[in-house]
């Protein structure tokens, strides 16, 4: 499994022993398309990495409209957000291929942060750059939504 985490950036620069930690914390999870991996509000326990398929990430409204907020594919994580503190899940994650996932105990990666501020400190910022792009993503395209609604006078 620490074979799996190398290949992620955000993983690449950690001890073996953080690796081995974070690996024996973590499982290989199958999903089938249309499966939900977890719904906003759900305790957010876990952090992901897709290996294969395509998840979406969606923001739920009313009457089951819902905003799609990101595709990810191979590579992309998502879900626990542990450097903000989060304890549920802000999006629902659904699987819109088949998809194999890797499956890390967000516990695990706090406890870690914790031990040694310095990993910590660089996990936390390597994580926050990659949800803050997914955020500026997800912006332009509420943009370029309210950019195209006509604009009715009375």
């Amino acid at each position: 499994m620490a074979e799996q985490l190398t290949t992620r950036e955000v993983f690449g620069f950690l001890r073996p022993d953080q690796l081995h930690t974070i690996s024996d914390a973590a499982d290989i999870v199958r999903f089938a398309a249309g499966d939900t991996i977890y719904q906003r509000g759900a305790k957010a326990d876990h952090f992901y990495a897709v290996l294969s398929g395509q998840v979406t990430l969606r923001l739920p409204g009313k009457e089951g409209v819902s905003i799609n907020i990101d595709e990810l594919t191979r590579g992309a994580m998502f879900g626990s957000c542990i450097c903000f503190n989060r304890d549920s899940y802000a999006l629902t994650a659904q699987c819109t291929e088949d998809a194999e996932l890797l499956k890390i105990s967000g516990s695990v990666l706090d406890r870690l942060m914790e031990e040694d501020r310095t990993m910590g400190y660089a996990l936390q910022s390597r994580i926050s750059e990659m949800y803050y792009g997914r955020y500026i993503e997800t912006m332009k395209k509420l943009q370029a939504i309210v950019m195209n609604i006509p604009i009715e006078s009375n």
